[in-house]
């Protein structure tokens, strides 16, 4: 977790935690002030963990009966492991040797697969966990399902449970949840919004990329320095910088006299890669504009091919029929 003070405004981001100790790591603690803005994950919404001591005794009874039965237990991880129990990566089964080694076991029913983590949607991992009779494999044909599959969750991400004892003790007026899908995170600011009913608690669950403004009353005064000094802006006027505190004064600069007034500096780092892809461009645009609120396209002759940017960032290049790239 990180505790930042951005001017004055007291803000917490949980990243992925857990308020449940184990074997590898210990339990998140609750920070000794309420802050002012509190951003936590919704990765598992409003479900529920079972009881460690029964999700471990599950596990350890799958893997007996199934090496009992001379069968072969796969755990989609992100480590490697023994030959009768494997944990392979990537924990999605979307590739590599977990997606492998499935391939080889799921048709006989000796054998098993544990799924110990979280899941994304649209995954094979997500898949099986609904017991479909039949698999599409890699090579486009299908493979029967007949090895046994469980759910048994080691996740190190909060529950309902954990999120909504740490929203009680830290009671924040502002929550914004992240790191999770749109359904289940709208579940949880519905069940949140019920149980903090009777407080003025702002529950915000934004999509991938989308601002969010929250506005504060409390004061703090800037002075303009270098060459933002040189013109006194008109009234209403948005005067563009970089913030910079020292000590207990707040300085207000252009990124280019960063150098000169502070000893830090500014540098830009460009990327370019490329991926290979094989399907419509004008699907993979679709796809995004359904994901980021800033997708545009840009002219020929500004990129040399099609092409379109996603938030002013990053541009999209089609490259030819099996390639595209990012820069």
């Amino acid at each position: 977790m990180f505790m930042a003070d951005i001017a004055g405004v007291q803000v917490l981001y949980t990243g992925d935690y857990s308020r449940e100790e184990d074997c590898h790591l210990c339990a998140a603690e609750i920070p000794q002030f309420s802050p002012d803005i509190c951003i936590i994950e919704s990765t598992y919404g409003v479900q529920l963990h079972q009881p460690r001591n029964v999700r471990e005794k599950c596990f350890t009874d799958v893997i007996h009966s199934t090496i009992s039965q001379g069968g072969r237990v796969l755990i989609p991880a992100f480590a490697l492991g023994r030959p009768s129990v494997v944990m392979a990566s990537p924990s999605g089964l979307q590739s590599g040797l977990s997606r492998q080694l499935f391939e080889m076991w799921c048709s006989e029913k000796k054998n098993a697969c544990v799924i110990p983590g979280y899941v994304v949607e649209g995954t094979l991992a997500k898949t099986i966990i609904n017991e479909p009779k039949e698999v599409t494999v890699m090579n486009g044909l299908t493979a029967p399902l007949n090895m046994q599959v469980h759910y048994i969750s080691f996740s190190a991400h909060a529950d309902f449970a954990q999120t909504s004892t740490f929203l009680k003790e830290l009671m924040p007026p502002n929550i914004i949840l992240v790191h999770g899908e749109a359904n289940e995170m709208g579940r949880l600011k519905q069940k949140l919004i019920t149980q903090f009913a009777d407080r003025n608690t702002k529950i915000i669950s934004p999509k991938n990329c989308q601002s969010v403004e929250m506005y504060f009353n409390s004061e703090k005064m800037a002075k303009a320095i270098g060459r933002l000094a040189e013109k006194t802006p008109e009234v209403g006027e948005t005067v563009s910088g970089l913030l910079v505190k020292k000590a207990f004064t707040y300085q207000i600069m252009a990124p280019d006299d960063l150098h000169v007034f502070s000893q830090l500096s500014t540098t830009n780092i460009s990327q370019r890669i490329t991926i290979a892809y094989s399907g419509a461009f004008g699907v993979l645009k679709h796809r995004l504009k359904q994901m980021f609120e800033s997708v545009v396209s840009l002219p020929d002759e500004e990129s040399e091919g099609p092409a379109f940017r996603v938030h002013e960032r990053l541009t999209v290049k089609y490259e030819s029929e099996k390639h595209i790239s990012l820069h």
